[in-house]
């Protein structure tokens, strides 16, 4: 009989080997279909090349995805009788986009890999890697192996996603329930250094701020009347199509574009870094791929969780 002491030691070993099989890695596919990444990298790069505005797109997409119950896809999957789609949520709804560019990724991979492979979760992922590497921004080794959810809540989207009218205190208890910290905040709201955001979330800050530039208000409200014009889009930066810390530069200067954005910079915690990625960007890039690779690992799906989906909008 094994003696409690090497029962123990068992124990502890196949924990220890579970943890490693279920945990995400940047070689998952390496063995499997190591075509995989690079199909899904051309497909980025043309479609961003076609439309550079689709590198903030499918970069909003991973986020949007990753803070409704982790990263699992669950975004992608349009309604049925059982669920409303995340997609219709206040933080999507007319929003996220890009989801026709995802549909083509994952029939590539699935082509190259011979069968459904790769998850539509990690191609979310690896994308918004991707998107930002071609539109000049850092890269980072992007951890897979995430499985996708069979269903979805916008209720849930609804209660957790971050609005554009959130102060500082809101915002950093909005990231600290996902677990990520003030300098995550910081660093993955820089991802506004790219692309534009409608006349609808941002009006009330250029008609009724204090913390704003009056010049800037008034550029602003050149595009975005009182009423009408909802859609009208302005960018976050005067570089949308550039990853850089241009973003941060606004900041400073009181123009940020939304009332979350300029709450970075008002007086209070976060301030300090704030001017340090503006002036550092070396320390932004950084920063911002350690953020990216932390989000990327709330609550993911592995090991026989979830599912491997066929079609990204709706489940096998």
């Amino acid at each position: 009989m094994a003696s409690p002491t090497n029962f123990l030691l068992h124990a502890f070993l196949w924990l220890g080997l579970a943890t490693t099989a279920f945990s995400l890695s940047p070689k998952f596919y390496d063995r499997v279909c190591p075509q995989a990444l690079p199909a899904i990298n051309r497909i980025v790069k043309a479609a961003v090349h076609r439309e550079p505005r689709m590198g903030a797109s499918l970069l909003r997409l991973h986020f949007h995805d990753c803070f409704v119950n982790g990263c699992d896809g669950s975004l992608l999957l349009d309604s049925t009788p059982a669920f409303e789609t995340e997609k219709n949520a206040r933080g999507n709804l007319n929003s996220v986009r890009g989801f026709e560019v995802v549909d083509q990724i994952k029939a590539e991979v699935d082509r190259v890999c011979g069968r459904p492979t790769i998850s539509c979760a990690d191609i979310l992922a690896v994308a918004a890697r991707d998107s930002v590497v071609a539109l000049g921004g850092p890269t980072w080794r992007v951890r897979l192996g995430r499985r996708d959810s069979t269903t979805a809540s916008r209720a849930l989207a609804d209660s957790v996603l971050p609005s554009a009218s959130m102060d500082l205190p809101a915002l950093v208890d909005n990231f600290k329930k996902q677990g990520l910290n003030q300098r995550d905040l910081v660093a993955l709201s820089g991802g506004h250094t790219l692309g534009l955001s409608r006349c609808l979330i941002f009006r009330n800050r250029i008609y009724n701020a204090t913390n704003i530039d009056p010049a800037f208000a008034k550029e602003r409200r050149a595009t975005c009347p009182r009423t009408g014009g909802n859609n009208n889009m302005a960018p976050f930066d005067p570089t949308p199509t550039k990853f850089d810390t241009a973003y941060f530069k606004n900041l400073v200067k009181q123009r940020g574009l939304l009332t979350s954005d300029q709450a970075l910079f008002n007086g209070g915690s976060t301030d300090k870094l704030v001017k340090t990625y503006n002036l550092n960007p070396d320390v932004f890039w950084s920063d911002f791929g350690k953020s990216m690779i932390k989000m990327g690992n709330i609550k993911p799906l592995t090991g026989k969780q979830g599912q491997i989906r066929v079609n990204c909008r709706k489940a096998n």
